[in-house]
């Protein structure tokens, strides 16, 4: 950033960006002389994904001493600038501005993109973290993505789903994530088979799904009824009730019934728009459960998708999709860890 010559007025206002406080203390002295004074500095952060690697530049309204006469402006901000009386030396001010990213460390700049304090640890305790932060950010946020997403992928290969109960709280998506997952079902595997839906001493509203169920051409059933897959390497996915976090022993008829009828595949439904707290309390429940798959559901409505780590290096969960819209019949990504890493960090294939 360089200023053109111009005539330096007393009480004039000047305006301009630069790049760093030690630009802005030149460049007001070269152009503006040792008397100009610093009114106001504000960071100008830069926009979508190069925030990643270039830092803020710094906004800089520069005055020189006024006179008594009524000062002249000009290119002021239309923002009020402070008052004269207000103003301070130039490198004082300036020392005063916060420091752009481009000078946070990767830590800081991992915190920012939602990464949780328990998923920044975990990195920070493995041997290549020290190599990491001594690399220019850029290729230091791609290692990070590397392995996060080689954490995330270390669990077995489990078969296909065949027998599984979609578990989750009331309001999280549940029934809407079981009709997307019937459409992936029906539409890109080709497969057939029939949905049961389940009610104890609570009811189970049943949504959209009998509608939608009958437009794929499977048949809905209400148990009691067959829980076995009615066609060779077909499938059985049943709708239960809601779960409680407030009363825990309101979830023991589910799991009863789970163990009764044989069903090992739980998948569990997580509303990704939850606050931590909220996550982590159904995530809880869930596993005591028996969770074996994770569904997320609401992403869409999340700005950060960092803190959906967590729960991706439980190797005893897999995640199953991730719903990042509210069509029955899309907004369907399969591949979660691929996803959340294109979403809050630059690496391979992003």
């Amino acid at each position: 950033m360089s200023l053109d010559p111009f005539p330096t007025q007393p009480g004039a206002c000047y305006k301009f960006t630069v790049n760093s406080a030690e630009e802005a203390v030149a460049l007001i002295r070269e152009k503006l002389g040792p008397q100009a004074r610093v009114l106001s500095v504000r960071p100008v952060p830069a926009s979508g994904l190069r925030r990643m690697f270039r830092g803020a530049q710094l906004e800089v309204v520069a005055q020189i001493d006024p006179v008594p006469t009524a000062p002249t402006l000009v290119g002021l901000s239309a923002e009020p600038a402070l008052p004269p009386d207000r103003s301070v030396p130039v490198a004082d001010r300036l020392r005063e501005a916060p420091p752009p990213p481009s000078q946070v460390g990767l830590a800081a700049l991992l915190r920012r993109s939602g990464l949780t304090e328990s998923a920044l640890g975990r990195l920070q305790t493995l041997a290549g973290w020290g190599e990491w932060t001594a690399m220019p950010l850029h290729r230091a946020l791609v290692e990070t993505a590397r392995t996060l997403r080689e954490q995330a992928d270390r669990r077995p290969v489990r078969a296909p789903l065949a027998r599984a109960a979609f578990l989750g709280t009331p309001g999280v998506g549940r029934t809407t994530a079981l009709c997307k997952w019937l459409a992936v079902e029906v539409f890109r595997r080709a497969r057939r088979g029939h949905v049961v839906t389940v009610e104890f001493d609570r009811p189970n509203p049943t949504g959209p799904l009998p509608v939608f169920s009958e437009a794929l051409g499977l048949p809905l059933a209400h148990f009691p009824c067959e829980t076995r897959p009615a066609v060779p390497g077909g499938f059985v996915y049943f709708d239960l009730p809601g779960l409680s976090l407030r009363r825990p022993g309101d979830n023991a008829n589910i799991l009863n019934w789970l163990e009764q009828e044989q069903i090992t595949e739980r998948v569990l439904v997580l509303n990704a728009a939850y606050n931590r707290a909220v996550l982590r309390d159904s995530y809880a429940v869930g596993r005591e459960l028996g969770a074996t798959h994770l569904v997320f559901t609401h992403v869409d409505e999340v700005p950060q998708w960092g803190k959906l780590w967590d729960y991706l290096f439980d190797e005893a969960v897999e995640p199953l999709f991730i719903s990042t819209g509210p069509s029955l019949t899309g907004d369907c990504e399969e591949d979660v860890p691929g996803a959340i890493v294109r979403r809050t960090l630059p690496g391979p294939g992003a």
